[in-house]
């Protein structure tokens, strides 16, 4: 008879490796997810507010995902396609153009790339150089892009870029985000005038990399004045814009795309996360039409394309973008989600909201205090992480289909745990 070890953390520690990191935060043998919660083996339910890091936008085992993935596994689908043709991809194409490229103006080209978002955003840097010649990106304080070489180097945090063991990471230009030395200075000005300056040692760019919303940088959510002023230098010097959708996009911040009400149009866009529907693989990068210049295979991968996520992707773009029930749900939802964060706000001096739509987060000032208000919300039921360069932030990155009632509920609990930790601390002072 074969051990039951569904309960015990043991293997995990004793097999996996030290590259693990949000089981350390929350450490219990998860079995089963439904929705926006969470069942580990002793039975207990929690309420999920991270959500795959926002690759479950739309929950955990969506029941019509779920029975279309089932159902093509049963009439035994293509499982694994590579790059060829398929009925499933033409599916996924022809309702993504339809649903999401057409209504928005977009005309883009697909691009199947490796199934993560690293790979999404490689892809964009090279082709970026590619098409412009050119080998220096701009990238931003506080970016997170991935972590493989080419995406590391566009990567700010230190401890991400110190896992490169010392190898190189080139080819890029810092500069500071929208806001990175506080509201008063206009880092749009400081950017123009190093890349107008000869001397500033600058190189021409290939490309400008951002996120509209930095995810794991802390949720700093850039301006439409700062995004359009970046489209603006990017054209003016001769580079491509590339908007690093990967975790802000799929709705997170109230739109499909996080830059729709910008008024911008990227050159390039790496998606992934939410992009499968239901936290299956799938990276894709949306090029320009102009800018396809790749020649086959140029960049490719056994893994490009994922056949089961074509699937899923399909109905949740069917399901939730068909018309604008869904993101008037998001709309309501982010006042609600506003509103909790300011009460838990209000609970610490200083304290002050991040980010933007269903993307957003309380700056507490400290990783220690983020961390344990985190610590203490897990103990009581809420699965929720932090962010930022200290990991200051607590984030809310709960599924978008969150019932109301759920949704306050685990508000109610990190609203709680916060004044949990502000009252133990204070103790502890006294």
């Amino acid at each position: 008879m074969p051990t039951d070890t569904s309960a015990d953390t043991t293997i995990f520690a004793r097999r996996e490796s030290e590259a693990r990191s949000y089981c350390r935060s929350f450490d219990t043998v998860f079995t089963s997810a439904r929705g926006s919660e969470m069942t580990d083996a002793e039975g207990r339910t929690y309420i999920d507010f991270l959500a795959g890091c926002s690759s479950l936008n739309y929950g955990h085992n969506d029941p019509d995902m779920k029975d279309a993935l089932i159902a093509h596994i049963a009439a035994d689908g293509v499982t694994h396609g590579l790059d060829m043709h398929t009925d499933t991809k033409a599916e996924f194409l022809q309702a993504f153009e339809d649903i999401i490229l057409k209504p928005r103006n977009m005309d883009y080209k697909v691009m199947m790339t490796g199934p993560t978002g690293t790979n999404a955003v490689e892809a964009a840097m090279k082709l970026a150089r590619k098409v412009t010649g050119r080998r220096n990106i701009i990238a931003f304080t506080n970016g997170f892009h991935g972590m493989t070489m080419g995406a590391l180097s566009c990567t700010g945090n230190a401890g991400k870029r110190a896992g490169a063991g010392g190898g190189p990471l080139c080819g890029v230009s810092r500069m500071p985000f929208d806001g990175a030395f506080g509201d008063d200075v206009d880092t749009l000005a400081q950017i123009e005038m190093m890349l107008d300056n000869p001397s500033s040692g600058v190189d021409a760019p290939a490309a400008f990399i951002v996120e509209p919303v930095q995810g794991e940088g802390g949720l700093n959510a850039a301006s439409t004045e700062w995004m359009q002023g970046i489209a603006r230098l990017a054209k003016k010097h001769g580079a491509l814009l590339i908007v690093d959708d990967i975790q802000a996009g799929c709705g997170r911040t109230g739109t499909f795309f996080s830059f729709e009400e910008m008024g911008i149009e990227p050159d390039l866009i790496p998606m992934a996360k939410s992009l499968s529907g239901m936290g299956l693989p799938f990276a894709a990068l949306l090029v320009k039409r102009e800018h396809d210049i790749w020649r086959p295979a140029e960049h490719n991968g056994t893994f490009r394309g994922n056949t089961h996520a074509f699937i899923t992707a399909r109905v949740a773009i069917q399901k939730f973008w068909k018309d604008d029930t869904f993101q008037k749900e998001l709309a309501e939802k982010a006042m609600v989600l506003t509103s909790g964060l300011q009460a838990i706000a209000d609970e610490i001096p200083g304290a002050k909201l991040k980010g933007r739509g269903l993307m957003q987060g309380v700056d507490v000032g400290s990783g220690e205090l983020a961390g344990d208000i985190c610590a203490r919300a897990f103990e009581k039921g809420l699965i929720i992480e932090t962010s930022g360069a200290h990991d200051e932030v607590v984030k809310v990155l709960a599924p978008l289909t969150t019932p109301m009632e759920t949704f306050q509920k685990g508000l109610s609990i990190l609203l709680e745990a916060t004044q949990e930790v502000r009252g133990a601390t204070k103790m502890a002072a006294e």
